[in-house]
């Protein structure tokens, strides 16, 4: 991993690599020497978001999740020593993030545009906002792992006990826990000690999103998934923690279901994913969902409330299609990992292969059928296989469900 810089002329310089050559989407690099795979980097001027997708010797072969317009060789590329990862806390309903979780009301409003400016840093969560923290069963002197509960939050009416999670890599001895309050998610409410090393923590983490969340136990599934169409549930009845696939050309009606799917089905959580697809499309499920409602014990509470939405239409830039459906399955482990039953819509996978195959032409590498790359199969499983039902790590035990709904379009003849 590259050295963390610390402030020297020498050190800087360490992480600076240069710009050696530009093929849309796909940036090559020299003097990267000491990146890793899938590590997070910064290019040119404008600092455009890229991730390393290849090394050999001192180059590095990156995509870039931004337009690379005006990119030039020899402009400056600087590594972050971190791979692409989201963040996990309080926030996360209610908000609509691109494929590489920047939300975009808020850089909307700090960049009074309508379209998202190259390079913008803007906080997945918001940083000023105060929430109602409980603190749970532990105390000062008490052992904590990975994935216990140590405290809760109320979010909305839909989601009033958003668990806070101790993040899955931390162990230790509790010296401070944070009593009941007003705190904002960068506040540190807890310290753990492990082997004299002290580590602090607040009600957000961050998480890599191109490895899988760790569980105790996969479940074999036992609960049907109710999508709310008769049609569907009687003829084509799928399981909590399944993976369903909706197939059909281009406007068949995939992203009508995928949306009813969001409104009636029986989960707690909804993680919608627009990737690739019409930019109509999901402004439309941008306008339809705050208006939507379901009943609640009697009461109506708009759908929003327990759903986040990331946009990555068509004409957003190709590499981050990818992207975000990682993102989504991150998000979708981490309410998982609550114990919640969460439902995830891909619109569309196949799109999502598509940009893998236009990068994959890029990079020079042999097609496979219908120009797609080899490893289009390994992909898709990295995915797939993070759907399922499975006993979350930590203290209380909890069982909780990711099921991958995916809109998949046949090939063009």
């Amino acid at each position: 991993m590259a050295p963390s810089g610390k402030g020297s002329s020498s050190s800087e310089d360490a992480q600076l690599g240069a710009v050696f050559s530009v093929s849309g989407p796909v940036v090559v690099a020299e003097n990267m020497i000491g990146c890793a795979m899938y590590e997070l980097c910064r290019v040119g001027h404008d600092q455009l978001v890229g991730e390393v997708i290849r090394i050999d010797a001192d180059k590095a072969t990156i995509q870039v999740y931004e337009e690379t317009a005006g990119l030039t060789v020899g402009d400056p590329v600087m590594r972050t020593g971190k791979p692409l990862s989201v963040e996990l806390g309080p926030g996360l309903m209610e908000t609509i993030y691109d494929g590489i979780q920047r939300p975009l009301k808020a850089i909307s409003d700090e960049s009074g545009s309508i379209y998202i400016p190259r390079g913008i840093k803007v906080n997945a969560l918001d940083r000023k906002k105060k929430w109602d923290f409980k603190p749970g069963k532990y105390k000062v002197g008490d052992h904590i792992t990975g994935g216990d509960i140590w405290g809760t939050v109320f979010e909305n009416s839909l989601l009033n006990d958003h668990k806070i999670l101790l993040p899955p890599r931390a162990k230790g001895t509790i010296t401070r826990i944070a009593e009941a309050g007003s705190y904002t998610v960068e506040e540190q409410l807890l310290e753990i000690e492990f082997n004299g090393v002290k580590t602090t923590h607040g009600m957000m983490h961050t998480w890599p999103v191109r490895v899988p969340r760790p569980v105790n136990e996969k479940q074999s599934a036992d609960s049907p998934f109710i999508v709310g169409q008769r049609v569907l549930d009687s003829l084509f009845p799928s399981v909590l923690g399944g993976t369903v696939c909706i197939p059909g050309a281009f406007g068949c009606g995939k992203t009508v279901i995928s949306q009813s799917v969001s409104k009636f089905s029986n989960s707690d959580v909804i993680v919608y994913v627009g990737c690739g697809e019409r930019g109509n499309e999901m402004a439309e499920v941008l306008m339809d969902f705050p208006e939507l409602s379901i009943d609640i014990g009697g009461r109506k509470e708009p759908i929003m409330k327990r759903t986040c939405l990331i946009a990555n239409t068509s004409n957003m830039p190709v590499a981050a299609r990818e992207a975000s459906i990682y993102t989504g399955i991150t998000i979708a482990e981490y309410f998982r990992d609550q114990g919640k039953n969460v439902a995830m819509m891909a619109d569309s996978s196949s799109r999502w292969a598509e940009a893998l195959r236009e990068l994959s032409g890029r990079l020079g590498e042999m097609p496979a059928d219908q120009g797609f790359p080899a490893y289009l199969g390994a992909k898709l499983a990295s995915f797939y296989e993070r759907a399922g039902k499975s006993t979350a790590l930590g203290s209380p035990e909890r069982e909780g469900s990711v099921s991958i709904v995916a809109a998949v379009s046949p090939p063009v003849r």
